[in-house]
């Protein structure tokens, strides 16, 4: 009578095992794979943001070019010339003769 108790109990055990092993289970594959907070959201929002702050470095080395340029046309002298290269301006009654080299010259 002993043994086939011992069995019993050893049989509701290893149920028990299974059943607290198949829910810890499916608990981590919710929590890796299903749920709002997962593991694979958590990468993909991490490698957003690293992209996000490679822009941002970026954006700033910009932004100090463009505050060095509008220090350098704070005069009226360099305004001019800037606006003549990058636009093309000209003064009144002046012309403007443009004249390209071999190598300027895009070729098909």
């Amino acid at each position: 009578m002993k043994l086939g108790k011992k069995w019993k109990e050893a049989k509701a055990l290893r149920k028990s095992y299974y059943l607290y092993g198949g829910i810890l289970i499916g608990f981590i594959i919710w929590m890796l794979f299903i749920d709002t907070h997962s593991w694979t959201i958590h990468s993909e929002l991490n490698n957003e943001i690293k992209q996000l702050e490679q822009e941002k470095r970026a954006l700033k080395a910009v932004i100090i070019e463009d505050i060095k340029t509008i220090k350098r046309l704070q005069n009226q002298d360099s305004l001019e010339r800037f606006a003549r290269e990058e636009y093309g301006h000209k003064k009144e009654n002046e012309t403007v003769f443009i004249i390209e080299s071999l190598d300027s010259i895009r070729k098909p």
